[in-house]
């Protein structure tokens, strides 16, 4: 008789009507006493004990944010695929989403304030510039459902004659260099520009960072106000910006002030001192083409030995570590869908929730990196991350840890076994979407449109005569 073995694996969660409230392996971050915390401080814990306790709501909701592709029976059947003897009766959806309507926004907001923060270690590869945390500021666009109960709050676009897309959500968020943690976040209707949300997030900021931005928060009152969080910045200018050059400096910069634009009784006019560089930037493509374009970026870094201005031009490219982050969230987690909630709250929640999972994959991916002091967090593939968590979710798997020293967990094991290569290469593509409502339409032939490498040659001098507009494709 041939001999037979039996894999036998015990499942640890909470007990009874709890036990579909875990997120896997994510559990250990996102764990059962913070989430009961924030249910207690927001007011949002149940009365009576139900079917659906407001614990096991908090992390369906996040296991949606895991699960997109999925509807909400098929994403409790994945919270309880391994849970066959405890598991209890299976809800329906619309349960469930009274259940969602019940715990409210409130939670998933706290939950994700609480995880939100930098997690790279000191002097970690790729999160500091000379000793000084580099973080990003950029905003993208979620869209929302077209719907009558949405549309109030987050308005369709509005042509000359006809409304179209569907309704925008903006998002803001700072993000760390290097790791692609969010630091913070907030998000409104498209109507309100960058300026007012970014403004929120001033608060993340203190005298150890050194912010990076796009020409978008070059607005001299935001740069002010961005210079009283202690915090270093360096922003790319724009055109409009004439500086009237004070001292010329020898790595090819020079000194200015920037004049905030309202009178102030008491203050005046406040003066910033800042640093201008400008440079030519020429960009060779694998097929011979060349392109130049013109750079201005503005400092509050004035010690031009300690920071050399080739070195801040090069250090700006991490600025779209910002996007990347949103390409995780947008391609990755939400597979370019629009949210699934039909309400306003429903949003809040939905946009939390996807925050909250993001970061706690990010702090998951940490972990592994503090066990591997030789390995850049760059390495690391959000993709592989996601789905290493979703199925860590399906099995029940990792709940508690199984021993304290166990950093790595199922989910780093798969990450390390399938690492991005060390070296990345320089490429480029034309920017364009398929929407045809999208600001980024054919770029006739000014960028590539396949993808090519590059190389980068940097030129630095004054453009004495100011810097031509740059011209949209």
């Amino acid at each position: 008789m041939r001999e037979k073995s039996v894999i036998t694996r015990v499942v640890s969660t909470a007990g009874g009507v709890f036990a579909p409230g875990h997120l896997g392996e994510l559990t250990q971050i996102v764990d059962f006493e913070l989430v009961d915390a924030v249910l207690e401080e927001t007011g949002a814990r149940e009365r009576r004990l139900r079917l659906l306790p407001s614990r096991v709501v908090v992390y369906f909701v996040l296991a949606l944010a895991l699960f997109e592709d999925c509807s909400y029976l098929a994403v409790w059947g994945k919270l309880t695929a391994a849970l066959d003897p405890l598991a209890p009766v299976r809800p329906a959806a619309s349960s469930l989403a009274r259940a969602r309507r019940r715990v409210g926004a409130d939670p998933l907001r706290r939950l994700f304030e609480t995880l939100a923060g930098p997690v790279a270690g000191r002097g970690q590869a790729g999160s500091f510039y000379r000793g000084m945390r580099t973080v990003a500021l950029d905003g993208t666009f979620l869209h929302a459902p077209d719907a009558e109960q949405i549309t109030w709050r987050y308005p369709k676009r509005i042509g000359d004659t006809i409304e179209f897309d569907y309704p925008l959500l903006r998002l803001l968020a700072v993000v760390e260099c290097g790791t692609r943690a969010v630091l913070a976040a907030c998000f409104g209707p498209e109507t309100t520009g960058e300026l007012p949300y970014a403004r929120r997030l001033l608060g993340c900021l203190d005298h150890t960072m050194l912010l990076l931005a796009d020409a978008n928060f070059d607005a001299i009152d935001f740069l002010h106000d961005l210079a009283d969080t202690g915090a270093q910045f360096l922003v790319r200018s724009s055109a409009r910006r004439r500086p009237v050059i004070q001292h010329r400096l020898p790595d090819g910069s020079y000194l200015a002030s920037l004049n905030t634009a309202v009178y102030r009784a008491g203050v005046g006019y406040r003066l910033l001192p800042v640093r201008v560089i400008e440079a030519w930037i020429t960009v060779t493509l694998a097929d011979g083409t060349t392109r130049t374009e013109p750079w201005r970026l503005v400092t509050s870094l004035l010690d031009h030995e300690r920071y050399p201005a080739c070195e801040l031009i090069d250090l700006y490219h991490r600025r779209w570590q910002a996007e990347t982050t949103y390409f995780s969230i947008k391609a990755t987690m939400l597979d370019g869908r629009i949210l699934r909630s039909r309400s306003i709250p429903g949003l809040d929640q939905e946009v939390y929730a996807l925050l909250t999972t993001y970061q706690a994959l990010i702090r998951t991916a940490d972990y592994v990196v503090a066990t591997r002091p030789d390995l850049a967090m760059e390495r690391i593939s959000f993709t592989i991350l996601l789905r290493a968590a979703a199925d860590q979710v399906t099995l029940a798997a990792g709940i508690h840890a199984q021993t304290p020293a166990d950093l790595v967990g199922m989910i780093g094991r798969a990450v390390l076994a399938d690492l991005l290569p060390a070296t990345h290469r320089q490429r480029v593509k034309a920017r364009s979407r398929k929407n045809p409502t999208s600001k980024y339409g054919p770029n006739a032939g000014k960028l590539p449109q396949q993808t090519q490498t590059y190389t980068l040659a940097v030129d630095i001098q004054i453009m004495e005569n100011g810097l031509a507009s740059r011209h949209r494709s």
